[in-house]
């Protein structure tokens, strides 16, 4: 099983920061499904009856999300946090776009819990996860980009033996991404300074809950 371990330099300098890793496995994702789509309209609904768009900026979960953003010199109004993206596009237009089962699965476990998830294909990995500050230089290529990013060093980084796979935590290499050839992934909970443990495993459990749902081979 690949560790996701925490580099003493950012351990040092956010000792109360945590997040997870789990692996699932015996997986079989799809363009969309139609139970899936059904599914996605439920949650909509309760994400609606409980946020207002004007107001979700000061959700306690999301505001420790936002507070980080800034420790690590990103503008969170220019930036979201992942979660409060997901949420604010099913405030504004009433739905997410549709990805492929696996994500599609994850993200609605992410707009619910409001914890920011990324999957990555488990045979793109090599070795350990190790999170990390970058060094000046490194090069990251994120899901949709035409060309990689060059980091100024010090961004908060997660890489295995080959190289980069995530900003930490809101941006995911092109590389590890999941597609419809995954069968396996590696599940990540990012938590922040100030979110409970409990919190993280509650949003941990829910994903794998929607993804084995969804993205079984037997389903």
């Amino acid at each position: 099983m690949t560790r996701l371990l925490i580099d003493e330099e950012v351990r040092e300098r956010f000792p109360d920061l945590t997040a997870l890793l789990t692996e699932l496995s015996g997986l079989k994702v799809q363009k969309s499904s139609p139970e899936l789509e059904e599914f996605k309209k439920t949650v909509y609904e309760r994400i609606r009856s409980r946020y207002r768009v004007e107001e979700l900026k000061n959700e306690s979960i999301i505001r420790l999300y936002r507070d980080f953003f800034w420790r690590i010199g990103v503008d969170p109004t220019k930036t979201r946090p992942a979660a409060e993206a997901l949420i604010r596009r099913i405030l504004r237009t009433g739905s997410l776009p549709t990805i492929n089962t696996l994500v599609d699965s994850y993200n609605l476990a992410s707009a619910e819990s409001r914890i920011a998830l990324a999957a990555f294909d488990a045979e793109e990995i090599e070795g350990d996860l190790v999170m990390r500050f970058a060094e000046p230089g490194e090069r990251f290529l994120g899901i949709g980009m035409e060309k990689p990013r060059i980091l100024k060093g010090g961004e908060i980084v997660v890489s295995d033996s080959r190289g980069l796979v995530a900003i930490y935590p809101y941006r995911d290499a092109d590389r590890s991404k999941v597609t419809l050839k995954t069968r396996r992934i590696y599940l990540m909970t990012c938590g922040v300074p100030g979110i409970p443990l409990e919190t993280l495993r509650a949003a941990e459990a829910l994903a794998a809950q929607y993804v084995e749902k969804f993205c079984s081979e037997e389903y």
